[in-house]
């Protein structure tokens, strides 16, 4: 590639078991850090240098998002991708203060190759997005600070603090304290869903559950079932785990099950993991005969079924599903629950159901990793429960939710030029589909530029997807800041859509249903 007078050769080794984008981001680290790419230098565009190597412009989106997290690349819309200065941090230069004869440690040549085991900062991004008052997020599936519990949260503390004193600090089983463990077991019995307390493995929130089961169930080369799209914050853990990812699509009813018994027929997968009620991001909600198929599937083939049901409760529309805990009868369900969402995310309490030889291998991983989930959300959490305050609460967040997805869904029905979306029964999330497929980079650019942040849809898929997708999150900011969110959103999307160099070749046949 070439910027100016210098000419720069990035080479891929394709034999090399280090992933490509690796390699690109090594190259040009070396490059920056040993004065060849000065300060200012310009990147080439994503497409270009995709184009140049050979390789998926999701490869290099991926080296570029790395090296920007290592603080050696900035991205200015208008100006392209620039070289940073370099860091004093990690590019210590000795000083007149330094003790004579020492040197200072090098960790870049410490860490070498370290591959992170979730190299993309995009929900590290997401998450701080929100905390900044002159951009609306649309982007992170966060619960909405005004509807947090907070008077009855004090409440607790006071109680807690002098009823019980220093033991709420104190450490507590691994396994999760025993009050709060019978809570949860009586409270998704309630549900309908079967639950022993001695099941309950009690959680630092719901994305440890899938640390520990990728740690446990699964050895590089696994494959392992996932549906199409599925949850972002799943995919890399997976795939860290050394998983070769077995995608099905989504639909209407939740995941193809008859092409997953296709799969099924031919494969023999570690795991199946699925989001049936108010999938994340697409919103569907499985069918009962999907479901049954499901487990039947699985029994058949003993694969071992990880039920992730964050939004259940988060109902605002049509029927009731059973879970599939509920309708497992051969115990092939794992099932992962978070309280993260319906109280709040902070105190990071989430849970799994599982039989008593899966858990006694989890609790030994989880007190190798934490020791314990902290002791105070746990006491927290089970008085919130067993007094009585989380019905009440929740019946609340279904009527303020509710009345936010039809704020996002009047919103967007001015932006069907530009967008297919359906609203969901229930959940965080709008699904939309552009009319046209274009470069989510540059619409990265356009919205930012706008004040506004999305989810772009790639994100949510193992492999490069054939479509054009955004997820928008109508949870967190207010009514008023979505009408205004979703208006900066549409006006991006035209912006973007009007630039011949952001759009893709239309492709042959008929687009998936949204």
């Amino acid at each position: 590639m070439v910027n100016g007078d210098k000419d720069v050769e990035i080479l891929i080794d394709r034999s090399s078991q280090i992933p490509i984008y690796r390699q690109i981001v090594a190259r040009i680290e070396e490059m920056i850090l040993g004065g060849r790419l000065p300060e200012g230098f310009k990147l080439p565009p994503e497409r270009r240098l995709a184009a140049s190597l050979e390789v998926n412009r999701s490869t290099v989106l991926a080296a570029y998002r790395e090296l920007k997290g290592l603080g050696l690349i900035d991205s200015h819309v208008g100006r392209g991708t620039l070289v940073r200065a370099a860091h004093p941090a990690t590019d210590h230069q000795p000083s007149a203060g330094d003790a004579p004869g020492r040197t200072q440690i090098s960790w870049r040549q410490i860490l070498g190759d370290y591959q992170p085991r979730i190299p993309d900062p995009l929900i590290r991004d997401l998450l701080s997005l929100a905390e900044r008052p002159d951009v609306i997020s649309l982007a992170a599936g966060l619960p909405a600070s005004e509807l947090m519990p907070l008077e009855t949260i004090r409440g607790l503390l006071d109680t807690l603090l002098t009823r019980v004193g220093p033991a709420v600090l104190q450490h507590s089983p691994t396994e999760g304290l025993t009050r709060l463990r019978e809570a949860i077991s009586r409270w998704l019995v309630s549900r309908g869903i079967p639950c022993r307390s001695d099941e309950v493995l009690v959680l630092s929130g719901s994305q440890q559950g899938l640390d520990l089961i990728a740690s446990e169930l699964i050895r590089a080369g696994d494959e392992v079932v996932v549906e199409e799209p599925s949850y972002i914050g799943a995919l890399p853990v997976l795939t860290a785990s050394g998983a070769r990812l077995i995608s099905v699509p989504v639909d209407g009813e939740g995941m193809r099950t008859d092409m997953l018994a296709a799969i099924l027929d031919r494969r023999r997968p570690r795991l199946i993991y699925t989001l049936p009620t108010f999938q994340n991001p697409s919103g569907a909600v499985m069918s009962l005969e999907r479901r049954q198929h499901l487990l039947e599937l699985a029994a058949r083939h003993q694969v071992p079924v990880l039920e992730d049901d964050p939004y259940s409760e988060l109902r605002y529309g049509g029927a009731r599903v059973p879970s599939l805990r509920a309708l497992d009868s051969t115990g092939v369900v794992l099932y992962l629950g978070t309280f993260s969402k319906i109280i709040c995310p902070g105190l990071r309490i989430g849970y799994m159901v599982a039989p008593r030889p899966v858990l006694q291998q989890l609790v030994l991983a989880k007190q190798a990793s934490d020791l314990h989930t902290n002791t105070l959300g746990q006491h927290l959490v089970e008085r919130f429960i067993t007094e009585g305050h989380l019905e009440p609460h929740l019946t609340g967040l279904r009527t303020a939710y509710s009345a936010k997805r039809d704020a996002m869904a009047r919103a967007l029905a001015t932006a069907a030029d530009v967008l297919r979306w359906q609203a969901p029964e229930g959940g965080f999330y709008f699904w939309c589909r552009m009319t046209r497929r274009i470069e989510l980079s540059r619409l990265l650019g356009h919205a930012a530029d706008a004040g506004v942040a999305f989810l772009p849809g790639a994100s949510c898929f193992a492999a490069e997807p054939a479509e054009s997708y955004v997820r928008l999150s109508f949870s967190f900011p207010t009514e008023t800041q979505i009408a205004e969110g979703v208006g900066r959103f549409v006006e991006a999307v035209r912006c973007t859509a009007e630039d011949p160099r952001a759009l893709y070749p239309e492709a042959a046949g008929t687009p998936p249903l949204v």
